[in-house]
């Protein structure tokens, strides 16, 4: 017997290394990304890649995040990322300073709750329409979240400019001020929400999710819980947009203002999952940086070429007429976006035909 049972334990471990191998292979580049954000990038990073490039990168990164759970996943049309994220910038924002004594992560993530609570009811259509009627629906929450917050002096505890001042921020007594300290703050939520995220999308839920994407009625049928599966993900990625909102004030802009959760905003957020591909995680943050860079490239490629002739409204211009253009692209070539691509890319790199 105990013959056999070493032979047994010999064979496991002989083998754990194969189907280990895998994911080894899997959670490597990730490691290595994380490793060069959280330890190379503050090294050699300067205030205006911090400032201009990588804090915005992030937060997009989450709002496509929080959308794709919303859209990519269960299917659920959304126009509303801007006014989920302005939800959860008022919300952390008088949660700072109301409750002072709340530390900075609990003040995000009730921020979060809230634009999640908020969320749920502007899905609560989703149980009777779909498709373009939702997309409606939160459109015009879009429109109505936003004159709220503009309308109604306790959002922003009565100020009379309509742009306020983001508290200082402050954790455990460190002040996280400084363009890198705010950078790493962006970097760590960033990092947590996406882990719990690709966690969720791997869950039963993130199972329900897909069979009401695919077909709402054979689910339903079929015993899958269809209204609690759609005002979950309304909760989830509403959390997620409500966090990327409350980091775009303050860790970004350094003030709370509607005007910047506008409908462009959500475009910009549906901008993201079409380019990097809905129903991808990684889709998100390749869409965000892809979608945070081209202004900048253009800007300088218009500067080099054409000098101080172009100006500000003019490049606006030239950048929207880049991203439609992209936008019909991917929806006609590539419908599931860079992510696909980079994956099918990486497939036949690999290959062993290739070698």
């Amino acid at each position: 017997m105990s013959s056999i049972g070493s032979d047994a334990a010999s064979d496991f471990i002989a083998a754990t290394p194969d189907a280990l191998w895998p994911r080894v292979r899997r959670a490597l580049p990730i490691a290595a990304l994380l490793a060069a954000a959280f330890v190379g990038a503050p090294a050699v990073g300067d205030d205006y890649w911090f400032n201009a490039i990588l804090i915005p990168f992030l937060i997009m990164a989450l709002a496509g995040l929080g959308l794709n759970l919303l859209m990519g996943y269960a299917g659920q049309a959304s126009l509303g990322t801007g006014a989920f994220m302005a939800t959860g910038a008022y919300a952390t924002y008088n949660l700072m300073l109301r409750l002072p004594e709340l530390p900075l992560p609990a003040s995000l993530a009730l921020g979060g709750v809230i634009a999640g609570a908020v969320a749920v009811v502007v899905g609560l259509p989703s149980l009777r329409i779909k498709g373009f009627y939702l997309i409606a629906t939160t459109l015009a929450a879009q429109f109505l979240l936003e004159w709220t917050f503009n309308q109604y002096g306790w959002f922003s505890n009565y100020s009379t400019s309509s742009s306020i001042s983001a508290p200082r921020l402050v954790f455990l007594g460190y002040d996280l001020s400084s363009p890198v300290a705010r950078y790493l703050l962006t970097l760590t939520t960033a990092t947590v929400v996406t882990l719990v995220a690709a966690r969720l999308v791997r869950s039963q839920t993130g199972r329900i999710w897909t069979a009401i994407r695919d077909m709402d009625t054979a689910a339903a049928v079929i015993g899958v819980p269809v209204a609690r599966g759609k005002l979950t993900a309304f909760f989830a990625g509403g959390f997620i947009c409500g966090v990327a909102g409350a980091l775009w004030a303050f860790a970004y802009l350094g003030t709370v203002d509607a005007r910047s959760f506008d409908l462009d905003r959500s475009f910009q957020a549906m901008f993201i999952i079409i380019i990097g591909g809905m129903g991808s995680i990684a889709g998100s943050f390749i869409g965000a940086a892809f979608v945070v860079l081209l202004p900048i490239l253009l800007s300088r490629v218009a500067g080099a070429a054409f000098g101080g002739a172009v100006d500000a409204g003019q490049l606006e211009n030239l950048q929207n007429v880049v991203f439609g253009a992209l936008i019909i692209v991917f929806l006609i070539k590539e419908p599931q976006g860079l992510a696909a691509l980079l994956a099918r890319l990486g497939r036949r790199l690999s290959s062993p035909s290739r070698r």
